[in-house]
């Protein structure tokens, strides 16, 4: 067995005991025991119990703040990153629900030392966010009388939720999904002008789309 294997047995074991019980209630020893690995290979690969709550916030704060950053750079205009960072934003409550979930019911519990490096990568998720929505104001497609905090806290909200409610049994996919948060976005901040660009018409979503009832 691979010491990547073993990490990831433990990360995968520590998710669903943390999940299921709480960040203070499970032990080492029971996390070891659940992986079928041993304290050696935990303390091989984790300092403590607290790195590994660390490392399980940092993925999914790391994958969306390095696909605010892709976006920042593949697109154009204020309008596409946008589009594009809230699609991965959604997308990334798919790819990391458990870390999602664990890191609103544990966050407090974090060490200091790794509460700050934490806080670091959301502030600089927080900047890119800012910075994308105000450079639309500038531009003149974006409705300059939307504060830009609210706009972007807004943002943050109605994604943050997602983890709540979305089953991947459920309706429609974590694509489609993506796709209405984006067009409810920008249909709510795109000044009208911009909203006739054909550029930005590949954004909004055709009643053919998602043809049937949500429930």
């Amino acid at each position: 067995m691979s010491e990547k294997s073993i990490r990831e047995r433990i990360i995968e074991t520590s998710m669903r005991l943390f999940e299921a019980h709480g960040y203070h209630r499970v032990t080492v020893d029971q996390i070891v025991k659940e992986s079928g690995t041993s304290k050696g290979g935990f303390y091989h690969n984790f300092k403590s119990k607290d790195e590994l709550l660390y490392i399980i916030h940092d993925q999914f704060i790391s994958y969306v703040l390095e696909k605010a950053q892709e976006a920042y750079e593949q697109w154009e205009t204020p309008p596409e990153r946008l589009q594009a960072i809230v699609k991965s934003f959604v997308m990334m409550i798919d790819l990391y629900r458990s870390q999602v979930t664990i890191f609103y019911q544990e966050s407090l519990f974090l060490a200091p030392e790794y509460f700050s490096e934490i806080e670091s990568k959301r502030d600089q998720y927080k900047k890119m966010m800012f910075t994308v929505i105000q450079e639309g104001i500038e531009s003149g497609d974006f409705r300059p009388e939307l504060p830009v905090t609210i706009v972007s806290m807004a943002i943050f909200g109605m994604v943050n939720w997602i983890y709540k409610w979305y089953q991947k049994t459920g309706t429609y996919s974590i694509e489609q999904i993506a796709d209405i948060y984006a067009d409810m976005v920008l249909h709510s901040i795109l000044q009208p002008d911009a909203m006739k660009n054909p550029r930005y018409a590949r954004f909004f979503l055709q009643q053919h789309d998602f043809p049937g009832k949500l429930w």
